[in-house]
């Protein structure tokens, strides 16, 4: 039975489980940590800001001395210290008085506001307050961002630069996170050879072993490169016994249509597999295979895709299906989904309308609209050379046949 997209989808995200945080984690150092998954809620027993201190280069003064102040009438206070970022200050602040401060510095005891230097003027060692500011102005208080003991950063947020900078902050050097996904790659064809093979007629080089380790890279996924694979039956099945020792997720090109030497549904059940999808209403990449192996003492179950062969057909599946598995998998607990845009069209789109189909090319965002221009050339999923830069792939669902230029389109965003 052919599958919607959007039952497709479903099935799919039902069967994976996110990694457990007792047996699918690791302690690493936190600048090892970028693009990883946090495992476990972070804290620190630091407040930020650590001390009340000042936003401004200026002059930290009391309120009372200064709110009244105006060009005609400024108030005149004695500077009794200057404050530098990194100096811990030695007065207490008196009526009468002001201490000079800069961008950072600890706020002097007795001082609640600061005044920028812009609105002063100095004269040796006092300095004329010429505007009124407000009460506790350009003073950063201690705890007003982060209260220490607080959940600093939540489980199941991908670490980047900004938490990055958060974790140093805190001082927190060793974080637990999710381990990367193991995905074992596949590809099935006798006429399939590598890159650096010399082609003989009717043999392709296998172009898509090459691009699902990139994708899966890009995912944050760990890429078990396995080769190609001959189209029988018992020599898949070995192979993929092999893949099912090593990863997490199996994931195969070419095989799963209906030809006499596509044998993926063969081995899979061979191996006590259970088939969820065979086909989907989707172009291209009709013939794809979603199929789950049996926990076992030694590992949970595992998730196998069988993808089309032709390239454009690769990209649709993984992008649609299988890169939001590897993410949800990771431990990512929210945007895993597929992200989706409404955008111009800048040429007329066309389609059949009896499956789902997806037009590659690239999005790109002008005058604060977002705008989808269709790869030149023509559009098939053999086509390989076309998919060049390929960002984005606008939807046509099943039934819509024509969209003019200028008219708003559904569009998935894969980079």
């Amino acid at each position: 039975m052919m599958l919607s997209v959007q039952d497709t989808q479903t099935t799919i995200f039902d069967l994976v489980q996110p990694f457990n945080t007792e047996e699918d984690t690791e302690v690493v150092d936190f600048l090892a940590a970028n693009s990883r998954i946090l495992a476990c809620p972070v804290t620190s027993q630091l407040d930020f800001p650590h001390w009340d201190n000042s936003a401004m280069d200026g002059y930290a003064v009391r309120y009372t001395d200064v709110q009244h102040a105006n060009p005609q009438q400024p108030a005149t206070l004695e500077i009794v210290e200057e404050i530098p970022a990194g100096y811990q200050p030695q007065f207490t602040i008196q009526s009468g008085q002001a201490a000079r401060i800069f961008t950072g510095a600890v706020m002097p005891k007795g001082a609640d506001t600061v005044v920028m230097q812009e609105q002063t003027r100095r004269k040796d060692n006092r300095v004329l307050i010429l505007v009124a500011p407000k009460q506790q102005e350009f003073v950063r208080h201690r705890g007003s961002y982060y209260r220490a003991g607080a959940e600093l950063l939540p489980a199941g947020i991908m670490l980047n630069a900004p938490e990055i900078a958060v974790l140093a902050a805190a001082q927190c050097s060793r974080v637990r996170v999710y381990r990367r996904p193991r995905v074992a790659i596949l590809s099935i064809g006798d006429e399939l050879v590598t890159a650096n093979s010399p082609l003989q007629p009717g043999q392709i080089v296998d172009s898509n072993q090459y691009a699902l380790t990139a994708l899966v890279r890009q995912s944050g996924a760990e890429a078990l490169m396995l080769g190609i694979i001959p189209d029988r039956v018992t020599v898949l099945t070995t192979a993929i016994a092999k893949a099912l020792s090593q990863a997490d997720i199996i994931v195969s090109s070419g095989g799963v249509s209906v030809g006499d030497y596509d044998c993926v549904e063969q081995a899979i059940q061979s191996l006590g597999g259970k088939i969820h999808v065979r086909t989907v209403a989707i172009k291209p990449g009709k013939p794809f295979t979603v199929a789950t192996f049996p926990q076992t003492q030694t590992s949970c179950s595992k998730l196998y895709f069988g993808l089309p062969g032709n390239p454009a057909a690769v990209l649709v599946t993984f992008w649609r299906f299988v890169q939001p598995a590897i993410a949800k998998l990771s431990g990512l607990s929210n945007g895993w989904k597929p992200k989706f845009a409404k955008a111009l069209t800048q040429s007329q789109l066309q389609a059949d309308g009896k499956r789902e189909t997806y037009i590659w090319g690239k999005l790109y965002l002008e005058d604060g609209e977002y705008k989808f221009q269709p790869a030149g050339g023509i559009q098939n999923s053999g086509n390989l050379i076309n998919l060049v830069q390929t960002n984005a792939f606008a939807v046509l669902q099943p039934g819509q046949t024509f969209i003019s230029v200028g008219e708003q389109v559904l569009v998935l965003q894969v980079s």
